[in-house]
């Protein structure tokens, strides 16, 4: 970590007067500081805004915090520190036990959660920073958001991106329908494939990409899809 490329934490909390609380200790002990204020919200941002840790709170209003830990989980290796008024020894157990590397109980002391996040981001590992990540003539810059063909920018929506930033950061892995469908839409989309088939043909199309005979994108019939394997990084 430098001075120009701070630690990026990503807040998962509804409570507003906590966000801004942990903005002004986070901010100024030097790291940068994203927020999501639901769980849907903050899986789709551990997916697409290369964070160094994620600090997850439990109680959230759409997701428990455990679900959150265990989504992000499947496809991340980001550490996850809990951060909640949740004392229960069993309960600290489940959140560790679907993936969580540290669990601090509120009220916490500013100095003790800023120690162990010195201690998670010391984890941090080359894959854990935002890459830009190329495969033939198609690069994709996850943290700015930009995707090119050659030296053409494609203009991709919203969730096009998500989709096609989760594929790419997961390069060569097998991506199954519901883990697509949990991490861009959310846990109560698992049902609506057609959401994915959408987005993955219009990705088709403005990648040039052929479903029968694929440069990036391959299906596996009733399963999900990878990305081809590859992929160069640029870290």
């Amino acid at each position: 970590m430098t001075d120009a490329t701070p630690a990026r934490i990503l807040v998962i909390e509804d409570e507003a007067p906590i966000r801004r609380f942990l903005r002004v200790i986070l901010e100024g002990a030097g790291y940068a500081m994203a927020e999501a204020a639901r769980g849907r919200e903050g899986i789709e941002a551990a997916a697409t805004g290369a964070p160094s840790v994620v600090l997850v709170d439990l109680g959230l209003p759409d997701l428990d915090g455990k679900d959150v830990v265990a989504a992000i989980r499947e496809w991340s290796s980001v550490p996850i520190m809990v951060v909640s008024v949740r004392a229960d020894e069993a309960e600290i157990i489940t959140a560790l036990d679907a993936g969580a590397d540290d669990y601090v109980t509120k009220p916490f002391a500013s100095g003790e959660l800023l120690a162990r996040l010195r201690a998670l981001t010391r984890r941090r590992g080359p894959d854990d920073i935002a890459p830009v990540i190329t495969v033939d003539d198609l690069t994709v810059d996850i943290a700015a958001r930009m995707v090119t063909l050659g030296e053409t920018p494609l203009r991709l929506t919203r969730k096009e991106f998500d989709v096609l930033a989760l594929l790419v950061q997961n390069a060569g892995r097998l991506l199954t329908h519901e883990q697509l469908l949990r991490t861009v839409w959310g846990q109560t989309h698992l049902k609506d494939s057609h959401y994915l088939r959408v987005a993955i043909g219009h990705l088709r199309e403005k990648l040039g990409d052929d479903a029968a005979a694929p440069r990036f994108i391959f299906t596996e019939p009733g399963i999900g899809y990878r990305f081809a394997s590859a992929a160069k990084r640029e870290d």
